[in-house]
């Protein structure tokens, strides 16, 4: 489940936030860096947990117009497809899903009014009013409608930001990753496949000889980049000598760090794609100026460790 480029920032996440306390330990670290990629894809599972409790919402306000006193024959005769729609069904009778769902104690009941909202706001789009409209009725189709609920509710929604923040702490910046997975497996059900747990990491669903494993790659690099940062560190503040040090933003820094430690303790990754990728992950987690600062810092410090014989590639 889990690639590179979200273990990177797993890792460099870890890392700062181990720096700023001063009194975390590498054994804490790494034990903080396990349940952070585990909490993703308990956020994928709460998140695909949310099929059935806005299908009760759809039922719910049907059968709220029907006691009207006085119902139109659209509310005495409403149109069923979505509440009846048979992904949500078919998740309430998957054991292997309810069972993982049960045994994380999750539960979208408490949060009845946001899912009144999203309902809501459903109804008023076009993907949902064609969907209603359609006569076709197949799992694939509810499938459909799902991905586009989980690609254009979710994301931005602030009343779902505010359910995760207090949830996990593990689960900031989280969400549009485990929302791609959820879209994931709901094509897989499309096309006529069980729901299935995905493993933690993309290694784990590759077969092919001489795969690396991801959790080992994470773990590398943070016990690199944690056991290194003094030195690493140390390099940067020399590079930047005619800066003020303040200047030096602290996810700056620990982003330059993480690049380090993995263009020289990781001989298959290229340099390019190192630099490349931390470069990226600056873009979201530093300052407007990070990008070019990241970029520019990791360039000359990896030459540096290069010309000292410190990275050997494999070509």
């Amino acid at each position: 489940m889990l690639n590179r480029r979200i273990l990177r920032i797993k890792a460099f996440k870890v890392l700062y936030s181990s720096v700023l306390s001063g009194s975390v330990s590498l054994s804490e670290a790494e034990a903080q860096l396990d349940m952070s990629c585990e909490a993703t894809r308990d956020l994928y599972v709460y998140m695909m947990g949310i099929v059935s409790p806005l299908t009760a919402v759809a039922k719910e306000r049907i059968e709220s117009l029907k006691r009207k006193f006085n119902p139109t024959e659209e509310e005495k005769n409403p149109n069923m497809k979505f509440a009846e729609n048979a992904l949500a069904a078919m998740l309430d009778e998957d054991q292997d899903f309810q069972k993982i769902f049960k045994k994380r104690k999750f539960s979208w009941d408490q949060y009845d009014l946001c899912l009144k909202k999203i309902y809501s706001s459903m109804q008023s789009k076009q993907y949902f009013q064609d969907y209603m409209a359609s006569e076709e009725s197949s799992l694939a189709e509810d499938c459909r409608l799902f991905i586009k609920i989980f690609e254009n509710e979710f994301v931005d929604n602030t009343d779902i930001g505010q359910i995760l923040e207090d949830m996990s702490i593990y689960w900031n910046d989280d969400l549009a990753y485990s929302l791609t997975y959820c879209c994931r497996s709901l094509e897989s059900i499309a096309k006529g496949r069980r729901w299935e747990l995905p493993p933690l990491y993309q290694s784990d669903m590759k077969t092919a000889p001489g795969i690396e494993s991801d959790r080992r790659f994470v773990h590398k690099l943070l016990q690199n980049a944690y056991g290194g940062y003094q030195k690493y560190s140390g390099m940067v503040s020399e590079t930047v000598s005619n800066w003020d040090q303040d200047r030096i933003v602290s996810t700056d820094m620990a982003l330059i760090v993480c690049g380090l430690a993995e263009a020289e303790n990781f001989p298959s990754i290229p340099v390019k794609v190192t630099i490349n990728e931390y470069v990226e992950i600056s873009k979201f987690y530093g300052t407007p100026k990070s990008r070019i600062f990241v970029n520019g810092l990791l360039d000359r410090l990896v030459q540096k460790l290069a010309a000292d014989g410190r990275i050997q590639k494999i070509n």
